[in-house]
């Protein structure tokens, strides 16, 4: 079980998360000096491998065990008309994503990581938050519990990501909550909402910010404006780092969940790595606050963790070239 039980307990927790260890770091950046290739030949791959390195406190890692975690919610405010399709839809893809019928089913498997999909109360949807808070207290408790529990303490890469019809609508509000800025800066089009749903969408967003601006810090201004998709992943990233977990981030919803966290506590994301760089117009600009540089930018904009499982084949790569590639003295090859 989750080790809280309540918001307060959970920001307990976020306090004692641990650090990295630099002595595995420092040991992976020695050996990186040594490996058979010009220095900085492998580019970032070299920075993936030890920053890798020393979350696991291991100076030669190899990733065995991946985990691609899909959560699922569903949003009152989709009532207002922000997205292309309708609420029923969750409920439809989940079924499908366990009957192995969707993308991250293809893409887990190419990548030879677990795939756990885990709907919440997709029956009971968050209340519209330009009328009041999006999530009870009790709500937002339980999928962050959701999300801390879906993490197996033998994962030793975790990709997180969602579905939940409308669900940029609230990413735009966390966005422009926690970052400022006018809504439309942060508002795209989702699913495929034209001129007119868009300028819809934009106005509710700025409604929900309004009315909830300025009422807390990021967890707080999670249950107000986000969803319980947003908050299990938000769980899961921090169960990740408890457990010394590296996490890829995947799009703008996962990136503006994450958000929440970086806004509560500083560090919390030293542990993530961002996956792509979606074609939602919002994740760049989202990235660049959270200082965070993508690993792949192909134009998807699906989610379920789809470009963040892509990723784990980089991943992948920079610990198979760091761990596995011999030294100059190992192979025998003059370093001077």
């Amino acid at each position: 079980m989750a080790e809280f039980s309540d918001l307060d307990g959970f920001r307990t927790l976020l306090g004692q998360l641990p650090q990295i260890d630099e002595a595995a770091r420092t040991a992976a950046a020695a050996r990186n000096d040594q490996l058979t290739k010009p220095p900085g030949a492998l580019g970032r791959l070299e920075d993936i491998a030890q920053w890798y390195a020393g979350w696991r406190g291991d100076a030669r890692p190899r990733i065995s065990s991946p985990q691609i975690i899909v959560f699922a919610g569903n949003h009152g405010v989709a009532a207002r008309g922000v997205s292309a399709f309708p609420p029923a839809v969750t409920e439809q893809m989940v079924i499908n994503f366990r009957h192995g019928g969707a993308a991250i089913n293809q893409l887990a498997r190419a990548a030879g990581a677990r795939l756990d999909v885990h709907a919440l109360d997709l029956d009971n949807p968050t209340h519209d938050f330009t009328q009041g808070p999006a999530m009870s207290q009790g709500d937002i408790v339980a999928a962050l519990r959701t999300g801390w529990g879906a993490v197996d303490a033998q994962t030793d890469l975790l990709v997180v990501g969602e579905m939940g019809i409308g669900n940029t609508t609230p990413a735009a509000a966390l966005a422009a909550a926690l970052l400022g800025g006018d809504a439309g800066k942060w508002t795209g089009r989702g699913t495929g909402v034209d001129d007119a749903g868009l300028a819809n969408k934009i106005r509710v967003v700025t409604e929900g910010v309004v009315l909830h601006r300025g009422q807390g810090d990021g967890l707080e201004t999670l249950r107000r404006l986000g969803g319980r998709e947003l908050a299990a992943m938000v769980g899961a990233i921090a169960r990740a780092r408890m457990l010394r977990i590296p996490v890829i981030l995947d799009g703008f919803i996962c990136t503006a969940a994450a958000a929440c966290l970086a806004h509560t506590i500083p560090d919390a994301l030293d542990h993530c790595i961002a996956g792509h760089l979606s074609v939602e117009g919002a994740h760049g600009p989202l990235l660049d606050a959270l200082d965070k540089q993508p690993l792949l930018a192909l134009g998807l904009r699906l989610g379920e963790a789809s470009g963040a499982a892509l990723a784990i084949h980089v991943v992948k790569a920079a610990l198979e070239c760091h761990s596995g590639m011999a030294t100059f003295a190992e192979a025998g090859v003059s370093d001077a």
